[in-house]
């Protein structure tokens, strides 16, 4: 099993330690009886954080972990990766 490639991990652990501030922020909110609309739009923005956030994992898994099983010319490593991929992809949109 292979590891996230390091510059993915530096700029995913900047993301989520901005996005840990962001949902501090909104509890304060809540905290603070703030409007809701505005809460609302604040839990928008984090989820929106959160999706580049998986963006960016599931990128550096195909150009990483998928192109090693391709270039590793394993069939069964090749199907269990597209297999991930594929129950992963279906996870996010449903």
């Amino acid at each position: 099993m292979s590891s996230m490639q390091t510059d993915t991990r530096t700029a995913c652990l900047k993301r989520l330690n901005r996005i840990e501030g962001q949902v501090r922020g909104i509890a304060r909110m809540v905290e603070d009886n703030r409007y809701c609309i505005d809460i609302v739009t604040q839990l928008t923005a984090v989820r929106a954080a959160l999706r580049k956030v998986e963006e960016e994992v599931l990128r550096d898994h195909v150009a990483h972990c998928v192109e090693h099983a391709i270039a590793s010319g394993d069939a069964e490593e090749q199907r269990r990766k597209v297999a991930e991929l594929i129950e992963v992809l279906g996870r996010v949109k449903g």
